[in-house]
């Protein structure tokens, strides 16, 4: 059954009350091809939406809960006004309860209402699901309810909501990309000036792979936290010696000059993050000219960067990216994500795409992970994909 048909199926299965209007909503995955590292709340990216996306369904209740239902998990929650707060056991309803919360904190009155989702987003390789369930609910209620709001001002509430629900640190970029992506469409997004500028792709020639290493994360998050500290660091030892609120206030030249007064770690750590913000604007610059060896080198000297200045990558990543690498025809292959493990992404011709892929069959072998391939899209941002009034259990499209 299609996915929208499975959609109209549970929501059906939720509530018996056959007249109420149902909107189905989907949001995308993402991806990005250069930042996502260093200074917090103030980085740039490459980003774009992937055609990985969650669909979700939202329709009203005749009593005033939440009702929640994971088709792909067989999973249902529930809550209540008064509830909605992180709860650890309730896992993925808590990003439904976020959309939720971010509309009641603008003062608009919520009754009972069901929920149901589903999704072909990949977990634990940083293409930002949970963000993706959080936006499609979101943008279900925000047509359901017919709330005037703009994408940017969405994405800011959500981030905002995020960040009190689940009492941490959330990125708005993640928010940005599921929002306002266009389908073939790279992003260049500054996220302290929340300035997002759209470039449209030249690689109708190529194809965009991601490789999940399945490489086990363990002891990551507090590998980054140091990396997260020393970033700090170095941007407080430059703003001593030039004014600055930012790492996209200096240039290379200001880490060389206080080169002797930079402990070796931290300067590495700032360097990536400095050369890194060059590197976001030069891609983008090559990509409206359409300078795909040039594309292509910002790319891999990004990687070589992770690797040796933030060093946050590690051998079996570093394998996938040099198969790449020795392809003529590859335009660029990098690690993404949190680092230590998790995906990395190629782009390359589409007449080389099992050339690639036949360059990994050794993965396995040598390092006892069995790789898997996701041929991807740049895709379009979150949408109303439906809105009708439900006849019978069996509708579908």
């Amino acid at each position: 059954m299609p996915v929208i048909g499975q959609i109209h199926r549970v929501e059906y299965e939720l509530d018996d009350n056959r007249s109420n209007p149902i909107v189905i909503a989907e949001a995308p995955g993402r991806i990005h091809f250069l930042g996502g590292q260093g200074e917090p709340g103030a980085g740039f990216y490459l980003s774009a939406a992937l055609d990985m996306s969650i669909q979700l369904a939202v329709s009203h209740r005749k009593d005033n809960s939440f009702r929640f239902y994971a088709y792909d998990l067989g999973e249902r929650k529930r809550s209540t006004l008064t509830n909605l707060k992180y709860r650890r056991e309730d896992r993925w309803a808590n990003y439904l309860k976020t959309a939720i919360a971010a509309f009641i904190s603008l003062g608009y009155p919520m009754k009972g209402l069901n929920f149901s989702f589903c999704g072909k987003i990949p977990q634990n390789i940083a293409l930002a699901s949970s963000c993706a369930i959080e936006t499609a609910a979101a943008a279900a209620l925000k047509s359901l309810l017919r709330i005037q709001i703009s994408e940017m001002e969405l994405a800011k509430l959500l981030y905002k909501t995020h960040e009190s629900i689940f009492s941490k640190d959330a990125s708005i970029v993640d928010y940005q990309v599921c929002l306002l992506a266009r389908k073939d469409h790279f992003l260049v997004i500054d996220s302290a000036g929340n300035e997002v500028k759209r470039i449209k792709s030249p690689l109708s020639r190529f194809r965009i792979l991601l490789v999940d290493s399945r490489v086990p994360r363990m002891g990551a998050e507090s590998e980054l936290a140091l990396r997260r500290a020393d970033s700090l660091k170095g941007l407080e030892f430059l703003s001593q010696k030039k004014n600055g609120l930012s790492f996209k206030d200096f240039a290379s030249g200001d880490l060389l000059e206080a080169l002797g007064d930079f402990p070796e770690q931290i300067r590495r750590r700032s360097m990536h993050i400095v050369e890194e913000i060059r590197r976001v604007n030069d891609a983008g610059d090559a990509l409206e000219r359409a300078d795909i060896a040039s594309l292509s080198k910002i790319i891999y000297h990004s990687h070589e960067s992770l690797r040796d200045l933030y060093e946050i990558s590690c051998p079996e990543i570093d394998w996938l990216v040099k198969r790449a690498q020795e392809i003529e025809g590859a335009a660029g292959s990098r690690m993404t994500g949190l680092g230590f493990g998790g995906c990395t992404y190629t782009i390359i011709r589409r007449e080389l795409v099992e050339e690639y892929k036949k360059r990994l069959e050794e993965y396995e072998r040598i390092f006892g992970f069995h790789p898997v391939i996701y041929e991807v899209k740049i895709a379009a941002g979150a949408k109303v994909v439906s809105e009708r009034r439900r006849v019978n259990a069996n509708t579908a499209d």
